[in-house]
Formats: structure tokens, sequence, C-alpha cells
């Protein structure tokens, strides 16, 4: 066997040998929870800070499975606080529509519900 052709031949099988390990090698995780929106909004911050701290680096393969590990917990806090700021809009519109009608009562009631949640985002 010619040495070009030991080389082509070595080099496709352990491309092949890493291809298929680094396939196999992708875990899928859960993730935190974030079952409120406090710890949706906990997770979202610790998780952004990891996130940066490893950008910073060297995409190394170990990088690019930290980054995948951490995108599982940060779609968990996106996805619980979109639905918490989803509600919180149609609370917010209750204290609009509570002002036009002057109805006192009701833009207390709404808008401290309003405030109550929308300070768990931005403190």
């Amino acid at each position: 066997m010619t040495k070009k052709l030991m080389f082509a031949t070595l080099t496709c099988v352990a491309f092949a040998f890493s291809a298929n390990a680094h396939a196999s090698d992708v875990e899928h995780f859960k993730g935190k929870p974030s079952d409120t929106l406090e710890q949706a909004v906990s997770n979202f911050s610790e998780y952004n800070n990891k996130l940066e701290k490893v950008l910073a680096g060297d995409m190394t393969p170990e990088a690019m499975n930290e980054v995948h590990e951490l995108t599982y917990t940060l779609e968990n806090a996106l996805g619980k606080i979109s639905e918490e700021l989803r509600e919180l809009a149609d609370v917010l519109e209750e204290v609009h529509v509570a002002s036009e009608h002057a109805d006192g009562n009701a833009v207390k009631k709404h808008g401290q519900k309003y405030l109550e949640v929308s300070r768990e985002v931005i403190k």
C-alpha cells in the first residue's frame, strides 16, 4: 500500500470514528427547571453569566458541550419568562382599561398585581 493510500485510508477511518463518537457524545439534558418567575429570572441571570464566560474562551469541544448544556436551562427560563410576560401584558391591559373608565378600585387592584409581577423581572 502506498503512503498516500495508507494516509487517506487512515484519515477516513479516523474521521468516521470521530464523527460517530461525537454524534453519540451529544447528550440531551433537561436543564434546571424554571417553575416560577423568580426561579426563571435567577436561572436566566446565572446561566447568561456562565454562557458569557464560555464564549470569552476558545470554542473547544468541551466548550461546545458546556454551551449545549447551558442552553437547556436558558430555554427553560426563557419559556417561563415569556409565559409570565404574556400574562403580565393582560394584567396591564386591565389597568389600562380601568384607567379609561376611571375605575380607581380596579386600577389599584390590577396595578398592584402588575407591579408585583413586573418587579420580579426588573428589580
